[in-house]
C-alpha cells in the first residue's frame, strides 16, 4: 500500500481541487450476487444494468447506481492489512418513497428484514430494512409528499 498508514493520513487541501469527477455509485459487499439482484429487481423494483455472476451486478433507479460485489470480485478483495471487506454496518442509501405506510406492509409480506419502526421527524418518516445480505436501505417519506 502506498501513503500514510491508518491513522496517519493528513490532508491537503490544494491538491484535492477537481480530484472528483463525479458521482459513480453506491457498491454493497454481498455474498450471493445472484440474490442480491432479486432483492433489489424484483422487491425493491431496480433495473439490472450488468452482471456477471457469481462475482459481480449492477443494478439502478432513478441516476442511483449500486454495485454488488460478491466474493471473488476485485471490489471485494481483503485490504493490503488482511482487513476483510464484509457486508451490514450503518452507512446506508436513502431510497425516497410515497406512501410509506403502504410499502411497509408490502415489504413485511415479502418477508424483508427491518432493522426498526417507522420514524417521523421533522423532515419526514423513514425506516431502515436489510438485503439479504444485511446492508442497510432506508426508505424516507419527505415531510409534505
Amino acid at each position: 500500500m502506498t501513503g500514510a498508514s491508518e491513522g496517519e493520513c493528513s490532508q491537503n487541501q490544494s491538491a484535492t481541487k477537481g480530484l472528483i469527477a463525479g458521482f459513480w455509485g453506491v457498491r454493497y459487499q454481498v455474498k450471493d450476487v445472484e440474490r442480491a439482484i432479486e432483492f433489489y429487481t424484483a422487491i425493491l423494483g431496480f433495473n439490472l444494468d450488468m452482471q456477471v455472476l457469481p462475482a459481480f451486478g449492477q443494478v439502478s433507479t432513478d441516476g442511483l447506481k449500486l454495485i454488488l460485489s460478491g466474493p471473488g470480485a476485485s471490489g471485494s478483495r481483503p485490504m493490503p492489512q488482511g482487513r476483510q471487506q464484509e457486508p451490514g454496518g450503518w452507512n446506508r442509501v436513502v431510497l425516497r418513497v410515497e406512501d410509506l405506510p403502504t410499502r411497509i406492509a408490502f415489504l413485511k409480506s415479502a418477508n424483508v428484514c427491518f432493522r426498526n419502526e417507522m420514524e417521523t421527524g421533522p423532515g419526514g418518516r423513514q425506516i431502515q430494512i436489510e438485503d439479504p445480505d444485511g446492508n442497510p436501505i432506508e426508505l424516507f417519506e419527505p415531510t409534505g409528499q
